[in-house]
């Protein structure tokens, strides 16, 4: 499994956000400009959480079954990589979502301020960016408790044949 790059998850948020901050332009000059969600913030923090508490549960477990706790409850490998993709997609979605929410919350900031009604679905939109970013930092911390140890070069050589 390959890991998450931030530059990947940036890239993918600017590009979303440039996309979102034209076609809210675009979208607004044509008619009325859909409104960001109320929930919006709310799935995203509600995601976020769940991916912190699934990090901080599995990062519990591995250090009693790494300390040899007794009566301490192993990780099942298994378990560990569906938490760990879940995260990864996680965090992609949240990039995206975000991009999308922060141009749009941009365009109205910019361009449509002086409307009341415009002023708080920029700031649903910015609070969608930030719990999108809490998203992407809990996968990512998902992912770096879930890493296997580097595996050394010297102890895996296959034995060769004697001579």
């Amino acid at each position: 499994m390959n890991q998450l790059r931030i530059r990947t998850l940036a890239a993918l948020f600017a590009i979303a956000g440039v996309l979102s901050w034209g076609g809210a332009r675009l979208w607004d000059t044509l008619g009325t400009l859909p409104g960001v969600p109320f929930a919006a913030p709310i799935v995203l923090g509600a995601i976020a959480a769940i991916l912190l508490a699934t990090a901080l549960s599995l990062r519990a477990r591995l250090k009693a079954q790494r300390e040899r706790e007794p009566g301490a409850k192993g990780v099942d490998p298994m378990m560990a990589a569906r938490a760990v993709l879940f995260g990864q997609a996680s965090a992609l979605v949240a990039a995206l979502v975000s991009g999308l929410y922060g141009g749009t919350g941009l365009y109205l900031i910019t361009e449509r301020a002086d409307i009341p009604a415009r002023a708080a679905q920029a700031l649903y939109a910015g609070l969608s960016v930030v719990a999108g970013i809490a998203v992407i930092v809990a996968a990512v911390l998902l992912e770096r408790i879930c890493r296997l140890p580097e595996d050394d070069d010297e102890n895996n050589n296959p034995p060769t044949a004697a001579a």
